[in-house]
């Protein structure tokens, strides 16, 4: 582990506090040229699939220091560094990667027979830790994914901002990102999820009093009280852009950093907005809301499931994956 991951004191830590002293950079001359030792590797893989020295130390049932030294001990053997220090658990390396990928299947068959016939040793399944929009998580995504956690799959959801969700999943944060933004890059990879429409949307009691409304002439919304995301209405001002062909410049009326809290506030009166179709799509249904306008060619947004290219293949991961796959199809 590199010199800058360590502390003031020397020490390098993770969630859980110090665990140890650094440790010099290895040399060439200092790696052994003997065979390497599977309880190192045994250590390794769970560390690189739990992102964690602490949760490793959990699951494997022994002290988070051990687990530190013995990570050492490889990297020394190896003149390697594995992992890097997050402000949450750790990141693996491209040479982690790399032995994971190696030793993964060999040891999961090793330990399948090892422990045959013995109960209680088959160490808990880590956590899927799936990360993305709030509502897009909480409409689409958590519903479609429930059964697998009743099958045993454990879920982590963290909601947030695309660029920095998907920053944590480059770091190893997370195992998949529902994103509006297409990464960079070939460190991450993508896949077409679901296409979002815009709609326009106001009470019945709001229409009536806005008046005919055509895509060459926003006028009439020009005294219409806006709900919005945030301060600078990013979704508004898309739809102006890309439907009226002009910049909106009004103020917002209310401000809530969630679109279900933007639905709630309009379906109380208090004004106008624009949400993706699918999350008033009920409320559209019921008469609750009107779309204000129907143009040919509404703005549309792409989400995509985004992964690590090249991570090794989890399991659990893989069925979250597929699962959301799927669901999409019919989104």
């Amino acid at each position: 582990m590199s010199h800058q991951n360590a502390d003031a004191s020397g020490a390098w830590r993770d969630a859980g506090g110090p665990v140890a002293p650094q440790v010099r950079p290895p040399s060439a001359a200092a790696a052994p040229d003997g065979p390497l030792d599977l309880g190192l590797l045994r250590t390794f893989l769970a560390v690189h699939r739990a992102r964690s020295l602490t949760t490793a130390a959990r699951v494997l049932g022994i002290a988070q220091p051990t687990v530190t030294a013995q990570v050492r001990t490889l990297e020394q053997q190896l003149d390697r560094q594995l992992f890097e220090r997050l402000p949450r658990g750790v990141a693996p390396t491209g040479v982690a990667d790399e032995l994971a990928g190696r030793i993964a299947g060999p040891l999961d068959a090793l330990a399948e027979v090892a422990d045959r016939g013995r109960r209680g040793l088959e160490a808990p399944t880590e956590p899927v830790h799936l990360a993305g929009p709030a509502e897009m998580l909480s409409v689409r995504a958590l519903p479609v994914l429930a059964p697998l956690a009743a099958r045993g799959i454990p879920l982590r959801i963290t909601t947030g901002l695309a660029e920095e969700l998907l920053e944590g999943l480059h770091g190893g944060r997370f195992d998949l990102v529902l994103s509006a933004v297409r990464p960079r890059g070939r460190t991450l990879a993508a896949v077409p999820l679901m296409d979002e429409e815009f709609v326009l949307v106001t009470t019945p009691r709001h229409a009536a009093g806005i008046g005919p409304l055509s895509c060459e002439d926003p006028g009439p919304l020009s005294d219409v009280p806006l709900v919005a995301y945030a301060e600078d209405l990013p979704i508004l001002r898309r739809y102006w852009r890309h439907v009226f062909r002009t910049r909106l410049t009004a103020r917002p009326a209310v401000v809530v950093p969630d679109l279900r809290g933007v639905l709630a506030a309009v379906v109380a009166g208090a004004g106008a907005t624009v949400l993706p179709r699918y999350l008033c799509e009920a409320e559209l249904a019921s008469g609750a809301l009107v779309e204000l306008l129907t143009p040919e060619d509404p703005p549309i947004n792409t989400g995509f499931l985004v992964a690590r290219a090249g991570a090794p293949s989890r399991p659990p991961v893989e069925a979250v994956r597929e699962r959301l796959l799927e669901a999409a199809r019919s989104w």
